[in-house]
């Protein structure tokens, strides 16, 4: 076989290795390494003398360990056998991904398991030739990016799983605003994918979520919907004012039933949200009112505002303020205001919830003073 005078490498850019196909080569041979290239020699299965781009005129000077290791005259074309690898070094971007199967994650805010789909897509690189090449070439005398996805799909849909599920968890992200968060969400996973990849000399470039899908029609959605648009009503009009609603919604159904009656109403009420006794006799009172008369307007209960989670809640009434205070979420120093006030005050200071606090008031003056 004739001795090589040019060893060079052109190949495509799906091809991330490519064995010189000769061995039979000859002190001043050139070696001609393209940019986004590294070449190396390997002789009896061990990596030796590495070059990078340029044309290299092969001399027992620019050869040491190869040349000391086969003993290579200085000076002379004497012919030697060894191999020529050369590592192609340029990103690879348009790798696709997508999970084959639903990844079943939990709401953090809801606690709701939903499945999700994930696609998108990311870029490879060598960033270090002679690793890529020790820990995963071995013999093979090409290897191409499709390899590298392939040998890299489980892991990645296995860490996709956890990392995902993490970044929801860290950032309190529901799974109905996901994709207002791809971005951070893609540069979290390309950093601990490159955790990975860079143990075998290889780099993660760009990786990306394009999109992460729920099924709508899912009953576990459905559920996740009601319960985001329930937060959202309460958060809107206050606990106690979405409780007396549900309430009224309660005995409306209940008098439009023919048959419901009063073991109706009173089922519906126990079922309800804590307005209790109170709506349950008013109700009944206005059930048993002679319809021809017309009753007077009820007195008009005063409305209490109070301070609580760094934000304005109420208006609450007196029984409603009683509770929390017996439920501690309230105590003396709570700021409150009602109608008549000209400025908040801590709640201890109002003379109506003062004896709660056990605090002593004095006894009411005589009626002929």
């Amino acid at each position: 076989m004739a001795l090589i005078d040019v060893v060079k490498c052109e190949v495509n850019d799906k091809e991330f290795v490519y064995k010189f196909p000769s061995d039979d080569l000859r002190i001043g041979t050139q070696l001609v390494v393209y940019p986004a290239q590294t070449a190396f020699f390997v002789k009896g299965g061990k990596v030796l003398d590495e070059f990078q781009s340029g044309t290299h005129t092969l001399k027992s000077e620019n050869i040491p360990f190869l040349n000391k290791l086969i003993n290579i005259p200085f000076g002379s074309e004497t012919p030697f056998r060894a191999e020529v690898w050369f590592i192609s070094q340029i990103a690879k971007l348009d790798i696709k991904w997508g999970t084959t199967t639903p990844i079943q994650l939990e709401d953090p805010r809801y606690n709701v398991i939903v499945p999700v789909r994930a696609f998108g897509q990311y870029g490879i690189k060598v960033n270090e030739p002679r690793l890529f090449l020790e820990t995963l070439i071995g013999n093979m005398t090409s290897f191409t990016s499709e390899k590298i996805e392939q040998y890299f799909k489980g892991k990645v849909f296995a860490q996709l799983h956890t990392l995902v599920a993490q970044k929801i968890i860290q950032d309190n992200v529901s799974i109905l605003d996901i994709n207002a968060h791809l971005i951070d969400m893609s540069e979290h996973c390309n950093t601990q994918l490159n955790a990975i990849f860079n143990k075998y000399g290889i780099e993660v470039v760009e990786f990306s979520f394009m999109s992460i899908n729920v099924p709508q029609d899912d009953p576990s959605i459905v559920k996740l919907k009601d319960a985001k648009d329930l937060a959202a009503r309460m958060k809107i009009t206050g606990k106690d004012v979405y409780q007396m609603e549900r309430s009224f919604d309660v005995m409306q159904a209940a008098a439009q039933n023919e048959g419901g009656g009063m073991m109706n109403i009173g089922a519906g009420l126990g079922a309800g949200l804590g307005v209790g006794a109170q709506m349950g006799n008013m109700f009944a009172q206005t059930m048993t009112t002679n319809p021809t008369i017309t009753p007077p307007p009820l007195p008009q209960e005063t409305s209490y505002f109070l301070h609580l989670n760094h934000q304005q809640q109420g208006g609450f009434n007196f029984q409603t303020v009683a509770n929390l205070i017996a439920q501690g979420q309230v105590n003396a120093d709570t700021l409150a205001w009602k109608q008549g006030m000209p400025s908040w005050a801590k709640i201890g200071t109002l003379q109506e919830f003062n004896n709660l606090f056990g605090g002593q008031m004095p006894p009411p003056l005589p009626p002929n003073l």
